[in-house]
Formats: structure tokens, sequence, C-alpha cells
């Protein structure tokens, strides 16, 4: 079952791998999608001593941030609370010095410091690039929030004119995209309308839909004063309730008084409280955490299809970049040429184990020949070309002016070539079916012979030479196929009809399968799956004049017509995959980059190297994608690691 340590934890694991690649909220420098940007988060925002930091401590129950005048916080921190067991000893942990268990929450304080000075120095100035501090309380809940430098309006001495906008910028990256979640601080000793806090959030949220407000130094209001107008959501209204939350005063602060009691205090504040007394339940940093914490993992849960998909997309896209990318290649003509040929015959060796079964793929070929053909042959026209009306009409305009003597000859030779016209569709479409099949595994053998990936170039000019074959191919197999069918056409087999007369001596034994009694209807027949069998040969003899014109007269005509034709049928269901084997097939496996080898014996060394270049900063960008497929592969494990619930 998904639990919240998991779903937050999972987020928590993520965001260092991030942070360890160069990847992180803030950051414009990176030339790949962001994973941190999909990644939901709490960023906290608020002026300078609006008490952000105060409640990042209630929160967390320990002294543990830099505290100062002007700006303190010049790097995002992002904080990472994990609950433990009760009774389990606190420690913290940087990712920046991984492994390093620090108990002593002075010992935080002062590398937190460190850190900042070691990439901004001791200036005032601030930087982009995260410190992550976990955090592994018995008194936490798990949580995940970015301590963002405060908003401030002039710059101070030793900060450049800029720092009040770079502030903001760096701020806004954060709040503004639709996977952060906004714990918005304002004081409650001033106008909330002049809130930094309230008009930042409403500029990228004015829904308020991912803003949670949160009203400090409420005890520190005018006597007769109380803030329950923005409390209850009367003066600014969001879409979660309002946080009231009461810090350590600056005496507490000096005196060291714990958090803990702090936070005994903080509740008593409120229980005894006339103006929040009924809103008690909801106050507080403890309620705040939860709140929060509560939030965090919904939406986690309700991002990761859309973290998994981006993840995936993302693999996809490095994937295909890294096909073209990793071995210097010799500068000479004569090893290129080399290089070229050993890649094509690499290429052929993965084209032909789809073809004879080493790979997946070649059986399609054979599906064709074994469903897709005889259900084209099954569905052909054949009833609606031979029903009786039909057969009148091809019969007598055979005849002309003349009826025919004995046998209507002609109007067999016609409804059978008719007939036979049809199964050039299922001989060409077999053509196609097959030649769609070639195409798809020569893109797959292209995308599968790893040699090939460094070279896109060369894996143009084999898809374009391959496409060219297949098509003389496709054309050599049309040509083929189409004349097995007009051979039948230009040639009926005589035997066929010569054994007819044959059948006369045996219709009157009622005990042959040739007798009426005991024969099928054609319809019934071809329904069944078996070639209608001609019928009692008194069809091509005279008859009675009664009967020679009559509807029985022409049923028998289409009844051996129709046989003859699942006789045909039968011959070309043979014949048409050989054909097509033999001229496609066959010939892929044996000349399928035969023109090309030619072509590429006539280039020249420039040209040559032209199918073999790489960008000179391809190296670098490979080690960069190289490194990024590694992240997201292992954010898709671990995301594959959690048991969703849905």
């Amino acid at each position: 079952m998904t639990t919240m340590e998991s779903l937050i934890g999972l987020v928590n694991r993520i965001q260092q791998a991030c942070t360890k690649l160069g990847d992180y909220g803030g950051s414009d420098s990176n030339t790949f999608s962001s994973l941190w940007e999909a990644l939901p988060s709490v960023a906290v925002v608020g002026g300078q001593s609006s008490g952000k930091s105060s409640v990042l401590e209630s929160i967390v129950g320990r002294d543990f941030l830099p505290r100062g005048s002007g700006i303190v916080t010049r790097r995002p921190l992002v904080l990472q609370l994990h609950k433990t067991e009760d009774g389990a000893n606190e420690y913290a942990e940087f990712l920046h010095r991984p492994g390093r268990k620090i108990t002593d929450f002075a010992v935080v304080r002062q590398e937190i410091q460190d850190e900042t000075d070691r990439i901004t120095g001791k200036t005032k100035q601030i930087s982009p690039i995260p410190i992550h501090l976990s955090i592994y309380s018995p008194d936490v809940v798990n949580l995940t929030l970015i301590d963002l430098p405060g908003l401030t309006k002039v710059a101070i001495d030793g900060q450049s004119e800029s720092i009040v906008q770079d502030i903001e910028n760096m701020v806004r990256s954060y709040v503004e995209k639709p996977n952060c979640i906004i714990l918005a601080i304002s004081p409650a000793n001033q106008d909330i309308a002049t809130s930094d806090a309230i008009k930042l959030s409403r500029e990228v949220d004015p829904s308020g839909e991912r803003t949670f407000g949160v009203l400090t130094k409420l005890d520190l209001m005018d006597k007769g004063t109380n803030a329950l107008d923005v409390l209850e959501g009367r003066s600014y209204r969001l879409q979660h309730p309002w946080v009231g939350i009461v810090n350590r005063s600056q005496a507490d602060i000096n005196k060291n008084v714990d958090m803990i009691v702090a936070r005994r205090k903080e509740l008593e504040y409120f229980e005894t409280s006339p103006d929040y007394g009924h809103l008690a339940s909801k106050m507080g940093s403890v309620y705040l955490a939860k709140l929060l914490s509560q939030h965090l993992e919904s939406v986690i849960r309700a991002r990761i299809p859309s973290i998994t998909s981006l993840i995936n997309k993302s693999i996809d896209e490095l994937e295909s970049e890294m096909d073209h990318l990793g071995r210097p290649i010799a500068v000479d003509a004569g090893a290129q040429l080399y290089t070229i040929l050993e890649l094509c015959r690499k290429f052929e060796r993965v084209f032909k184990e789809h073809l004879d079964g080493g790979r997946a793929g070649g059986d399609r070929i054979y599906n064709v020949f074994d469903n897709q053909l005889p259900a084209a042959l099954r569905k052909l026209p054949i009833e609606k070309h031979l029903s009786l009306q039909n057969v009148k009409r091809v019969v007598s305009e055979a005849d002309g002016y003349q009826p025919h003597l004995i046998a209507p000859e002609q109007g067999y030779r016609r409804l059978i070539e008719g007939t036979l016209s049809y199964f050039r569709g299922p001989a060409e479409a077999s053509v196609d079916a097959v030649h769609f099949v070639l195409k798809e595994l020569v893109r797959k053998s292209i995308g599968e012979t790893e040699e090939l990936r460094r070279f896109p170039t060369l894996q143009a000019e084999i898809s374009a030479a391959t496409s060219e074959a297949l098509e003389r191919f496709r054309e050599v197999s049309k040509k083929t196929t189409i004349r097995l069918v007009d051979m039948e056409s230009s040639y009926l087999t005589v035997d066929f009809f010569r054994r007819l007369p044959q059948e006369m001596e045996r219709a009157g034994n009622p005990a042959h399968p040739t007798n009426p009694s005991n024969r099928k209807s054609p319809q019934k027949m071809e329904k069944a799956g078996t070639p209608a069998q001609p019928t009692n040969p008194s069809n091509l003899a005279a008859g009675s004049n009664d009967d020679r014109y009559g509807d029985g007269h022409f049923r028998r005509i289409a009844s051996n017509v129709s046989s003859y034709i699942g006789m045909v049928s039968d011959t070309l269901r043979i014949t048409i995959p050989k054909a097509v084997v033999y001229c496609q097939v066959r010939e892929a496996k044996q000349s399928l980059l035969h023109y090309f080898y030619t072509q590429i014996g006539k280039k020249e060394a420039k040209q040559l190297s032209e199918l073999l270049d790489e960008d000179p900063s391809v190296m670098e960008r490979r080690q960069q994608c190289f490194k990024r497929l590694e992240l997201y592969k292992a954010a898709r494990d671990e995301i594959d690691s959690v048991s969703w619930v849905r």
C-alpha cells in the first residue's frame, strides 16, 4: 500500500538526484528538460523579517537556521523531513556531505552558512544552486520544504543594485511552476495588502489553488485588534484555509527556549485566546506541518502519472539523442570506407536475423500468406458475380444475336475471366503487405544496430538506399503476381471441362457423389470452404429446349464456374506466396544494399567523412546525456518500486 512516507520519500530521492546532476528549480542554464520542475514541492515565500525562518524551525522543532540582519538565506534550502520511530535519535545529513550524520544542530546551522559562503563567497550575493538538508526525527512529519531568500525592497551595502529583482526572479522561477505549492508567509502586524508574499502569489496563482497563507506574529498585534478577517478568509480568500502561527519572541530565542516548549506555549495561546479560541484546532505550527504533509502527499499522488509520462518521454528523447552519440573514427578515406562497409554489414546481419527468426518480425511475413491472403480470397465477391441475374446477362451478351447451340463456351470464358480479375487485388495486397513488413524490419534493424547510432547521416543514407531497393523489389513482385493471375485467365484448364461428359455416365448412379441428390448446393459448399464440384454434365449438352434457357440451366453454369474458380484459387494461394518470397524476401536478403555499395565505392574522402561526421561537442554532450539518462532511469525505477493505490 502506498504510504505518505513512500510518496514524499520518493520525491525527496529524485530531487537529490536532480541536484547532483545540476537540475534544480530556478536554474535557467539547463539545456535539458527539467525533472525537478515536474516534482511537487512546497516553496516558502515571505519578505525579510516576516518570520519565515521561525516558521520553518517551529515545523522542525529545532534551531538550525542561520540568523542575522539583511539577507540571511542566500541559496535555496531544500529541507526534507523524515519521520522516524519514537525514541530514535535525531540527526541531520547534507547531500554535499553524504554519510555524515550530524546530531548537533548548531553544527547544522554553521554548515548551512559555510556551504552558502562556498558558492556565494562572504558577500551578500545570492545563488540558485540549492542546499539539500535531510532531518530525521520522531517529532516531524514527512514533508519537503524549499526555503527561498526573503523578498526585499532595497539593496544594502555590499549588494548589487539588481539584488531586489534578482531575488524576486529566483523566487518567481520556483513559485510560477504549476507543481509548486506556495507557502506565503505574512506578518499579522502589517497590512495584508502590503504583503510581499501575497502580492507575488496572487500574480502566479491568481485563483489561490496552490497557495497556503500563513499569518505570523499574531501575538505582536496592537491591543484591541485581531486578524480574524484574514484567518477566516474575508480580507483575502484562498482555496485553502489560512493558518496562524505564534513564533518564539526574540527574548525566547536569546534564552534558547526549547522548541517543544515553544510549541506548547503556541498551543496554549490559541486555546486561551478570546479571539482565536474557536480556531485553535486549525492553528499553530504542528497543524500547519500536518496540513502541508497531507496536501503534498495528495498532490504527489495526483502528479505521479504525469511525472511518469515525463520521465518516459524524456528517456525516449535521450535514448534517441544517444543514438547519435559515443569512439573517434579514422580520418583516411580507406579506413572510413572500411568503417562504413562494416557498419552496413552489421545492419544486414541484424536484418537477416529478423527474417530468419533470430529476432522477432519475420513471422509477420508468414502471417500475410497464412492468414491475410486466404482471408482476402474468401472475401472476393465471387458469389455476387455468379448470381443468377449476372450469369444470364454475361451468357446472353456472349451469345450475341445467335444463341449457343450446345454449351455457352464464350459465356463460360467471360464468366471465368471476369471472376479471375478479382484475384488481382489480393495478389497486389500481399505484395504491399510484405513490402510494409520489410520496411518495418529495415527500420528496426537500423535502430537495433548499435554501431550505427553515432552516425545519423549514414543511417539516413542506408534508410534511403533500402527504401529504393525495396521499391524495386515490390514492382517486380507485383508484375510477377499479376502475371500469375493473368496466366490463369489467358489459358483455361481444358481437362477440367473435358471430364464433365464422363460425369454423365455416373449421373444415373444414385450412390455416386456426383448425383444431384447426394451433392450439396454450390452456395453451401462455398460457405463450408470446399469448392463446389461440377454439376451434372447435362449442363453442357443441349438438353431440352425448355431447360436450356431456364433458371436451372444458368445455375448449373454458375456452379461449374464456381468449381473451376475454386480450383484456381487453391493454385494461386500456393503460387502467389512463392512469387512474393522469390521477388521480395529473397532479393532483400541477398541484394538489399548492392546498389548502395556500388555508389559508396565512388565517393570521395570528403563525402565519406560527411557520412561519419560528428559534432566537435558530441563527446561532452554524450556525457551529459548519459548522466541525465541514468537519472531518469533511476527515477523510473524509484517510481516502479512503489505500489500505487488508485
